[in-house]
């Protein structure tokens, strides 16, 4: 488990020109050839196709999330198209089929990334928030508000096109104590609006959750949390970013009390971090385990974190200009992914897609401003976002959310964030030919609020440090 880099507090108020008079969102075809098979869930796994999918991937944030404000050399590695390339050759000579991204600018263009990772067969695990556009511990309430949506929405509106956006991170490490469960709501009414834009727009039914730290006194009762209550309030996956097996170490000791525990878990389970550095860093044993049948009924892989070593002494490679050093961790995975291929079979999954019980109060789990399946509504402003989409995203300069104002001030009930209608003439109508599908501004279009949600994480915080 680990730290990720402080919360920044960024307030202000904003978007106003972008919401006043969003751009309407069109979808372009860039001319790819290369599709890869979109990805869905079903019961506890994930599936392309009819092949089971299992992330067999790492975390990557060139430059970190300390400059991602939109000043002091914030980067969005997806829109820089040099280094994309340079480092999907590392990705290729380790084998890998995933990376997770922590930051994005939503008004940049990022055909030619995409396409790149398609051609390599590699999906994009995607955090949607960015440290001015995120929840705020300390104040959930007043950080949940319609400019914050609008910018998440619009990240979704420039990856919904692309067939290899795996998935969607709603939120990272939020709670990351026994203090902080009281922010549990927003996360869960954030991860339940993304879902119900993705379907009021149109879109593919792209899986939506929570990436969560691994708080041994609240672990379980988060996990159920988010996977408890309607359809429109759970998860479509639920990850933990996991730092508790270190040399040396076994996967009796480290890894399987929690997959036992785990093991009636109705929704597809992953690592979103792991790769303790204590020690020596050698993998050795844990990629084996996530490829076994110990583990595949209830886990669905991981990512290992990170690529880029970034001052805190987890990168598997260093980097310098188009220079690339390979580090002993980074052998160290290649050769474990190597020897532990992904599993043929579906792994034993489960079909069953049962809710979990929602968690009751304790000492180390207080949800009381929420109780049950109860949760914040969607923000004035925002809902008419789910029939005329969010427009032109702030990007990473924008001026932040956390003090825009405009707050939820109700609570929902179950089911209010279900999808009513969809809309016509939505960017999901066109179809893209193979991965770069992506989304351009024009037109006109109105704004407006969304029925539930809260909290969505600062997502863009990645660098890791024990707990």
């Amino acid at each position: 488990m680990k730290t990720t880099t402080s919360l920044l507090l960024a307030a202000t108020a904003a978007l106003t020109s972008a919401v006043a008079t969003p751009a309407r969102i069109e979808a372009r075809a860039s001319g790819t050839s290369s599709t890869l098979p979109t990805v869905t869930v079903k019961g506890n796994a994930f599936f392309a196709g009819d092949q089971r999918f299992y992330i067999r991937g790492i975390d990557y944030q060139p430059g970190g999330s300390s400059g991602a404000a939109g000043s002091d050399g914030a980067s969005d590695p997806i829109a820089n198209v040099e280094n994309c390339k340079r480092d999907i050759v590392e990705f290729k000579k380790l084998g890998i089929n995933t990376v997770r991204v922590y930051t994005v600018d939503n008004t940049l263009n990022h055909d030619e990334c995409m396409s790149a990772l398609a051609n390599a067969g590699i999906y994009l695990a995607l955090d949607v928030n960015t440290p001015k556009y995120s929840i705020r511990r300390d104040k959930p309430a007043q950080s949940y508000n319609a400019v914050y949506l609008q910018s998440l929405f619009a990240t979704v509106d420039a990856f919904q096109g692309y067939s290899n956006t795996l998935l969607f991170f709603s939120g990272n490490e939020v709670i990351n104590d026994d203090t902080s469960t009281p922010c549990a709501p927003y996360v869960k009414a954030v991860t339940r609006d993304l879902k119900q834009y993705i379907g009021s727009r149109g879109y593919r039914k792209i899986p939506v959750g929570y990436s969560a730290a691994d708080v041994e006194s609240n672990r379980y009762e988060m996990a159920d949390y988010m996977n408890c209550g309607s359809d429109d309030q759970r998860s479509d996956f639920y990850a933990f970013n996991d730092y508790s097996w270190c040399d040396p170490s076994t996967y009796e000791v480290a890894w399987q009390p929690k997959v036992e525990k785990f093991g009636n878990y109705s929704i597809p389970l992953f690592l979103s971090e792991f790769g303790c550095i204590k020690g020596t860093r050698t993998f050795d044993g844990q990629i084996a385990a996530l490829m076994s049948s110990r583990m595949t009924s209830v886990y669905s892989g991981g990512l290992a974190y990170e690529y880029s070593e970034e001052g805190s002494g987890y990168g598997l490679v260093t980097l310098s200009g188009s220079s690339v050093s390979e580090g002993s961790s980074f052998t160290a995975l290649q050769s474990q992914f190597s020897s532990n291929p992904a599993p043929q079979g579906d792994g034993g999954y489960k079909m069953s897609s049962a809710a979990s019980e929602c968690p009751a109060q304790s000492s180390t789990w207080e949800v009381t401003d929420f109780s049950g399946e109860a949760l914040p509504a969607i923000p004035n402003g925002a809902q008419d976002y789910m029939k005329n989409g969010a427009g032109t995203g702030p990007g990473l300069a924008g001026s932040g959310s956390q003090d825009a104002g405009g707050q939820s001030t109700a609570t929902a009930s179950a089911g209010s964030g279900s999808v009513t209608a969809v809309a016509s003439g939505s960017a999901a109508s066109a179809t893209h030919s193979g991965a770069a599908g992506s989304l351009r501004a024009g037109g006109e279009m109105g704004t407006a609020p969304w029925v539930c949600a809260a909290v969505v994480v600062m997502s863009t915080m990645f660098g890791a440090a024990l707990l």
